[in-house]
């Protein structure tokens, strides 16, 4: 439950986004005094701000130091940088400083399954869901996927609550204790936001507080477990993992007794990246209770997400994908290996690299692409890490970039979207960037 505050003053929400508003709309039911502030002239939330919530204070364009050092509690979304210089004050002043989850943490009635990784945590977040609801759960899912996790609270209480989680929203985060938390896996991202690799791991395992049940992927090393907790893995590997796929065969092995599950045939997630996401979640149903026979049903007819490397076309016959959701290196690094048919790979990539390193892309590329198409502010960065003999082409806009992968795609190849990038610098979100996507190629 919320720990009221001993400081006096307005709780101060920084940020008037989705998340802010779930903030102030929780917090004026529970009677709690509200400051809203954004350093955006006109941030997206304040016509509904001025609609719906007429009689709290707000500031734009600017975040006011002195309220901020005065707050009882700051309340940040999870976009804004933890470094901003008035932030910094109020923290300097003693204002404790939390996030929505942190908020969520406080209240929560139901058991919480905490999700998060680089890549797949929302394909994962939605297939957990969809075998809680096969079994028969009231379930609420969210967070960091779509409804924030404050929206999702509810009374009577859900069997569950099932909540992505990004590291930014980890970063204020404190009294979560889910009953069963994942990281599913570490690729270099928002290096514009963390000093190194590392600090990105550290806020990615403040997850893993309390004292639920860790799954871990066995095949992802710069994890490390943690000692005297209940701890589940997965593993692509036949010969690790206690969920893991052998003699193409997802298994479960306990004791050393390994019981076949399902064929890995039937799972509708295909590739290497998908049937671990399917590891990960019958290792999360499993600690939290949910029937086998629901888990492994919900496999078979889960499809997936759009924008998450979804099938679009077959023209002149060439397949085409968009995976916009990828928009770091391990994601695309990922997608491209799920294409195990014959064939190229003409990659339409590029945009806003957050500075990341994409010299890992070196590799895969040369070994599966026969071209890239490059879009976006960062396109000369990937070109850069390519060898020579790499045919690259640039374009202006998403609907050149179809109109050359179109030219450059023989009968039996693959176009995939799959910017490494995120999306900014040209599109709304990875959500408008893969429906202009579409567009184009329907089109075409």
């Amino acid at each position: 439950m919320y720990t009221h505050q001993t400081r006096t003053g307005n709780t101060i929400v920084m940020g008037m986004g989705k998340t802010g508003l779930a903030c102030i709309h929780f917090l004026t039911a529970k009677n709690i005094s509200v400051c809203v502030m954004d350093n955006r002239i006109t941030p997206p939330g304040l016509t509904r701000l001025k609609q719906n919530f007429p009689h709290i204070p707000y500031i734009t364009g600017h975040f006011d130091a002195e309220q901020l050092e005065k707050a009882a509690e700051i309340i940040i979304s999870p976009g804004l940088s933890p470094q901003e210089p008035a932030l910094n004050k109020a923290k300097a002043a003693g204002v404790p400083i939390i996030s929505e989850i942190e908020l969520f943490a406080r209240y929560v009635n139901a058991p919480v399954v905490a999700i998060t990784g680089s890549n797949g945590k929302s394909t994962v977040t939605t297939l957990l869901g969809e075998m809680a609801k096969n079994a028969a759960w009231n379930v609420q899912v969210g967070g960091n996927l779509g409804t924030p996790a404050l929206a999702l609270l509810s009374v009577p209480a859900p069997d569950l609550y099932i909540i992505e989680l990004s590291s930014f929203q980890l970063e204020h985060t404190f009294s979560l204790n889910p009953k069963a938390a994942i990281i599913l896996n570490i690729s270099a991202d928002h290096q514009d936001r963390y000093a190194d690799i590392a600090a990105y791991i550290t806020a990615k395992q403040r997850i893993f507080q309390g004292n639920g049940t860790i799954i871990m992927n066995a095949d992802e090393t710069v994890i490390s477990p943690i000692p005297h907790r209940t701890t589940l893995n997965f593993s692509l590997q036949p010969d690790q993992g206690d969920f893991r796929i052998s003699d193409a065969y997802i298994v479960r092995v306990h004791n050393q007794t390994v019981h076949k599950l399902l064929a890995t045939h039937k799972i509708r997630l295909q590739g290497t990246a998908k049937q671990a996401n399917a590891l990960a979640a019958l290792a999360l149903g499993e600690a939290v209770g949910l029937p086998l026979t629901a888990m492994l049903d919900t496999l078979q007819t889960f499809k997936g997400l759009a924008h998450r490397c979804a099938w679009i076309a077959h023209k002149q016959g060439v397949d085409w994908y968009n995976d916009s959701k990828g928009t770091n290196v391990g994601a695309t690094i990922a997608a491209i290996q799920s294409f195990e048919k014959p064939g190229k790979i003409i990659l339409i990539a590029g945009g806003e690299g957050k500075g990341a390193d994409f010299t890992p892309l070196t590799h895969i590329i040369t070994q599966h692409c026969r071209a890239c198409v490059l879009i976006g502010r960062d396109a000369r960065l990937i070109a850069d890490v390519l060898p020579n003999n790499t045919q690259v082409h640039y374009a202006h806009s998403m609907t050149e970039a179809v109109t050359h992968a179109t030219r450059l795609a023989h009968a039996g190849d693959t176009v995939l979207l799959s910017p490494a990038c995120a999306s900014f610098d040209m599109f709304k979100n990875y959500e408008h960037r893969g429906t202009v996507f579409e567009a184009a190629v329907n089109c075409e």
